[in-house]
Order: structure tokens, then sequence, then C-alpha cells
């Protein structure tokens, strides 16, 4: 079984390279035209990203195997997501792979997380969320954990801790346990 991966085009792009180096199944990967370019804007050179995918689809490929919901998979992360990802997934428009692979996940009942990354939302954007959600998505936006780093002295925390936290909690939504914990909970 293995994870999918897809990039879109709003920032945090960072989180998807902290999700392939933390997933614990392989990772197929999906980056939009705008998924590379803002990557590359934010971390470097895309090839980066690639060459630590199992698997490396192209956005315009209908035809690839993780467009089928018959390709068992673990789940689908669409990381960093935009907006307007989000708008084309909660009304099914599946004009693109990563659009196409996140409907056969809600047809198939297999986990969707979409790790919505723009702000402020619109009412569109909530309405969109709620759609999604009733279909049976989750909606993580890509908001750190932040409760992870209480009693230490916030200069300290890096921003790639942060994102490396939240993406212990997405992959725990796909089932993998997390390694940290709250530890002032009940």
């Amino acid at each position: 079984m293995n994870l999918i991966l897809a990039v879109s085009g709003a920032t945090g792009a960072h989180a998807a390279d902290l999700l392939l180096e933390k997933s614990p199944w392989p990772v197929s990967l999906i980056a939009s035209e705008w998924g590379r370019n803002v990557y590359e804007r934010e971390c470097g050179d895309f090839a980066r990203l690639t060459a630590r995918a199992d698997k490396v689809f192209e956005d315009t490929d209908l035809g690839a195997q993780v467009a089928s919901g018959s390709t068992p998979s673990v789940g689908m992360v669409i990381l960093p997501c935009s907006t307007n990802t989000l708008a084309k997934v909660a009304h099914g428009v599946a004009d693109s792979l990563i659009t196409r692979a996140a409907h056969c996940h809600l047809k198939e009942g297999r986990k969707l997380v979409l790790c919505v990354r723009e702000s402020p939302w619109t009412l569109i954007d909530l309405n969109n969320a709620a759609t999604l959600a009733a279909a049976g998505g989750v909606i993580m936006p890509l908001s750190p954990p932040f409760y992870q780093t209480i009693g230490r002295d916030p200069q300290s925390v890096t921003m790639s801790e942060l994102l490396g936290l939240f993406v212990d909690r997405v992959l725990a939504v796909l089932g993998h346990p997390s390694p940290t914990r709250w530890e002032g909970g009940c």
C-alpha cells in the first residue's frame, strides 16, 4: 500500500518534503504546474522532491494508475492544498490527476486529507470545506500544533520543526501513530 501525495499551488511546500521524509509508506507524488512553481520558489529544485518519491506522476496524466479506484492506497494527502484545488475536489471537478485521484478516494471511502494553506478564507472556501467534509474528506488547514512546543522559548522553535509536528498529525490521521503527544492532556 502506498500513500499518494499531491502538491498544489499554495505556500507551505516544505511540509511536502517532511511528509516524504516521515512517511512509513512508499509515496506516489503528483504536483500541479503551480505546485512545482511554488515548491521551487520556497525550497529550490523540484528534482529534490521527486528524487525521494517512489513514483512520480504528471498532473496531466489522467490515465495514471492512481486515477483509478481499483488502485489501493492508505490514503491521499494534498499538501499544500490551494483553495482552488479545494473547490474543484469539493464540486467533483476531476480535470487533473490530482482532482481525479482525490475523487477516487472519496468514492472508494478512502482517507483524503486536504491541508489547505490559504488565509483568510472566504465564505465560499468555508462552504467548499464543509461540502468536502460532508463527502468524507478531512480538512486540515496547514496550522502547526503549537501546543507541542509549550514551555519552550519560542525563539528556539524552527519553522521546520513546527511543520514536522503538523506532518506527524497528518500521518496520524492516516493511521500511523504520532511520535509526539500533548503531555498536558487528561
